[in-house]
């Protein structure tokens, strides 16, 4: 028989849109039955491919398939590449995310914005597949990772997650390197269409492994800058230290009021301040005082670039990366004691026996702080012992007591997970891993901050609008442009899941009364002191959205606020800064003219932060691993964190360091993971595994280059072991059609569940 030509395929796809044809099909169709009719259709169908004239699928209906073009979708999405053998584009309102085939990536990797072209599917229980027609946008261009050796190539392993590929160095274009060295390269080529991914060094770290390299290759990793740029640096020294008499009376002058700050007891930037003094109806007025960032860091300038680029300060465990140059955030915006400074405040009127807020003021001030306190400093005024400006702080305390009584009394949810602290000695090695404990002062403060960024939000939200209303991004939106930090309620599926979590460890979670941030709160008073406690609050915490920061004015569900903006930090956000821009034009009677660009900057803010706060996890979980190393053969006692298909996630009581017991070193039975269940459980003697678990653990590898730490179980190392779980069971054949049509020979991914 002749070889089918494309028409003659697309003639068939045709008539039946959206179906999938697998590759037996198709040769019974054009009666191909010799090998080499076999070959040389393959060769046609894989042009077709080659032209985005066919879409080729790995999971249909009728496994790896064929389907005409015109039964496709095409549209920009997010590759979210979630291991070597599972690919998904992010298409905004098309859920599930879109199965991609991993012979179509076109050289994409994780994180690239993409256009993919897909199968929709209207059933509840299948996912859209697709494939990557073009790569629109790279996430980055330049990685960080360890230089291994690979005969004579060098090739680096990207410390990157979801990077699932080696990438090739270009020797003659690069910095010299060796084996072992934590380098940084941009790329030259991309991989794709029969091309190798390949880079050139453009900047060495130091040897893996030491804690210079180790936490300059964190920031490298994330896209996170270390040193400012020498014009940048040059501008910020240029700005002058001295306040005019001008200046102050521009401002309200609140140098003769108690002034003092409360921070980290090794703090240098210090944001805000509070004051309190007595009125003669016996009110209480209490000042929260910003530092006017606004003031010295101009629109338009490179300060204010470069602030707005790095959108926050970043905190690995042994460094503080500032948004501002050091000349702004620890000199002049920083509120240091016995020194004028000039401030933005939120100034309260409460009522000394409720708190109630009987009055509020918004504007530029000058302050005097009068003494820096230490949070440790003050808390032993609150336990008792004497120290400067005692009745004030006292008096501070019991306002705060009642703001936060009012606040749970509202709506506000309280659920914390445990903070790290490293005791470091003088080359960066960890000593020691506490737990960070919150206590009064803390709490102190972060009630005023608190009670500033929600009514500075509140009276934005509520001043008369002007008669054009809505221009740019909020076109045609009643609302008041300005920058709100948002946390929205909860999927109801997640809850459902937090209640089904819980009820393994015997709690009941009631939402019958529709109340949610009641049963969370309740649920917290219940776990508390309890062993299961830190489980389930990671748990909750993971079951809720993601605060942003957005120009819609959507509320704060975890704070139980209606209108909430980040107004107390602008030394170290630039979403404070923002708001201090848009509550000055609005005291100005002005308003803020381009909403297009307030609004890309909130995104931006938003994902900066998210990248702030992987690295900072990034650094805590490498010196978790590198304390843990003088420990391996040690037994410890640990919770279970955490259940995946490959492992059971151990946190330890004693520090808090989290490592994995991998199902391949469970030889006493064939462990299978129930997702449903929320358990692993052994198919022979049924032994289970479930969140919260007590379990007593042997520390068995601690691999600093990966960031992990490797569990064992003393009581689970004999016996012989099944095939392992969650493996593939139906590998597809490398060939031609007729023999499982294969480009490259890669297995299916065995399944439709993400992750």
């Amino acid at each position: 028989m002749p070889i089918p030509t494309p028409d003659h395929v697309l003639a068939l796809l045709d008539t039946r849109p959206g179906f999938v044809f697998n590759d037996k099909e198709l040769a019974r169709h054009f009666q191909m039955h010799t090998r080499q009719d076999l070959y040389n259709f393959a060769d046609v169908l894989e042009g077709m491919i080659a032209a985005n004239s066919i879409l080729y699928l790995e999971h249909g209906k009728a496994g790896v398939g064929f389907t005409s073009i015109k039964s496709a979708v095409t549209a920009e999405g997010v590759l979210d590449y979630v291991s070597q053998r599972k690919a998904f584009a992010i298409v905004e309102d098309v859920s599930p995310d879109i199965v991609l085939h991993l012979d179509s990536l076109k050289g994409a990797l994780h994180g690239d914005t993409i256009m993919v072209r897909y199968l929709p599917t209207f059933a509840e229980d299948e996912r859209p597949e697709g494939v990557v027609v073009q790569v629109l946008k790279r996430n980055r261009t330049k990685f960080v990772g360890t230089v291994r050796a690979s005969g004579r190539r060098l090739l680096l392993e990207p410390e990157m997650k979801r990077i699932w590929e080696s990438i090739a160095i270009d020797l003659d274009n690069s910095l010299p390197a060796k084996p072992g060295d934590k380098i940084v390269v941009e790329i030259t080529q991309w991989g794709g269409d029969g091309q190798t991914l390949q880079g050139k060094i453009i900047e060495h770290l130091g040897v893996a492994g030491t804690h210079k390299a180790e936490m300059l290759g964190i920031l490298s990793e994330f896209g996170l800058p270390e040193a400012f740029p020498d014009a940048v640096n040059e501008a910020a020294n240029a700005i002058t230290a001295g306040i005019t008499q001008q200046e102050v009376a521009r401002r309200r002058d609140m140098r003769t009021v108690s002034t003092f700050t409360i921070d980290p007891a090794d703090a240098k930037d210090f944001d805000d301040a509070l004051s309190i003094q007595r009125l003669e109806n016996g009110d209480w007025e209490v000042g929260v005082h910003i530092a006017d960032v606004t003031h010295y860091v101009q629109e338009g300038t490179l300060l204010e670039m470069e602030a707005l680029q790095r959108g926050t300060s970043v905190y690995l465990v042994d460094r503080v990366v500032p948004m501002l140059p050091e000349h702004l955030s620890n000199g002049l915006c920083s509120l240091r004691p016995h020194e004028d400074k000039l401030t933005f405040s939120a100034v309260f009127v409460l009522d000394a026996t409720t708190a109630q807020v009987k009055g509020s003021w918004f504007g530029r001030t000058v302050i005097h702080s009068d003494h820096r306190f230490s949070y440790e400093d003050a808390q032993e005024i609150l336990e008792g012992n004497d120290g400067p400006f005692k009745d004030d702080i006292l008096t501070l305390n019991k306002l705060a007591h009642l703001l936060r009584e009012e606040r749970f009394r509202h709506g506000s949810v309280s659920f914390e997970t445990p903070e790290l602290r490293f005791l470091l000695d003088a080359d960066g090695k960890p000593l020691k891993v506490v737990q960070k404990v919150r206590k009064e002062a803390h709490m102190l403060i972060e009630d005023f901050m608190l009670l500033a960024n929600k009514h500075v939000a509140q009276f934005v939200f509520n001043l008369k609008q002007p008669a054009t209303k809505g221009k740019g991004a909020l076109a045609g939106k009643p609302v008041n442009p300005m920058v709100y930090r948002v946390h929205e309620p909860p999927d109801p599926d997640k809850i459902t899941m937090l209640s089904r979590f819980v009820g393994r460890f015997g709690y009941k979670f009631d939402l019958d009364a529709g109340n949610l941030p009641a049963a969370l709160n309740k649920l917290a008073s219940q776990t508390l002191q309890k062993p299961e406690a830190v489980v389930i609050a990671q748990y909750a915490v993971r079951s809720m959205m993601k605060a942003r920061y957005t120009l819609e004015p959507m509320g704060h569900f975890g704070l139980g606020f209606d209108h909430y903006s980040h107004f107390t930090s602008p030394i170290r956000r630039y979403p404070d800064m923002m708001t201090h821009r848009c509550l000055a034009q609005y005291l100005a009677g002005q308003w803020p003219s381009d909403t297009d660009l307030l609004a890309k900057a909130c995104k931006h803010a938003t994902d900066m932060e998210k990248r702030a706060s992987d690295a900072e996890r990034a650094s805590i979980k490498y010196k978790q691993v590198e304390f843990m190393m003088s420990r391996i053969g040690e037994s410890f006692s640990g919770l279970v964190s955490g259940l995946t298909e490959w492992g059971v996630y151990v946190e330890l009581e004693e520090n808090a360091c989290e490592g994995m017991v991998r199902l391949a070193d469970l030889r006493d039975d064939h462990y299978i993971y129930d997702p449903e269940k929320m358990m692993i459980y052994g198919r022979a003697h049924g032994r289970t595994f479930q969140f919260g678990d007590r379990l007593q653990i042997r520390v068995k590898d601690a691999n600093l280059l990966r960031r992990t730490l490797d569990f064992e179980l003393p009581d689970a190392s004999g016996g012989k072991r099944g095939s392992s779980a969650g493996r593939d069971s139906n590998p597809r054949r490398a060939g031609k059609p007729g023999g499982g049509y294969s480009k490259g020979g890669k297995g299916t991914t065995g399944g439709r569940g993400r992750r």
